[in-house]
């Protein structure tokens, strides 16, 4: 993959609040962020909450409305309340949620194609965790 060279602001010390990685960084923070917006691309761009929550195991319906509620502040996803009885809710990726799905993809290809180094970040941690509450 050949990306284009970070533009020298980005390439030293400090970094601004307002700089690019650091709100790219504020955005994506939440635990769920991602993956409702992947998932939702995967449904074909829209999803009803249960069927949501069905997708993403361990995602409580609590954080799950919490998400959905700051995309949808943020303009990244709609609500959409379905005229059927008994009322259903739809949430749909809007124009500008589109626009993040595509360095999303990006980086979740990169995460399966080296899984490998992600299991060894894991094993590292779980082995310092070990090691921190092991008596010495």
């Amino acid at each position: 993959m050949d990306l284009a060279p970070l533009p020298d602001i980005y390439r030293r010390a400090p970094f601004a609040e307002d700089c690019a990685p650091r709100r790219l960084l504020r955005l994506f923070s939440g635990k769920w962020t991602t993956m409702i917006l992947h998932t939702l691309h995967l449904s074909g761009g829209a999803s009803r909450p249960g069927q949501l929550q069905r997708n993403i195991p361990g995602l409580s319906k609590k954080m799950m409305t919490q998400t959905l509620r700051g995309l949808e502040e943020m303009g990244l996803v709609s609500r959409k309340i379905l005229q059927v009885m008994p009322p259903a809710v739809e949430y749909r990726l809007t124009a500008l949620g589109r626009q993040f799905i595509e360095p999303l993809e990006m980086l979740y290809r990169w995460g399966a194609e080296h899984a490998a180094l992600l299991d060894r970040v894991e094993q590292n941690a779980a082995m310092a965790e070990r090691q921190a509450f092991t008596p010495a």
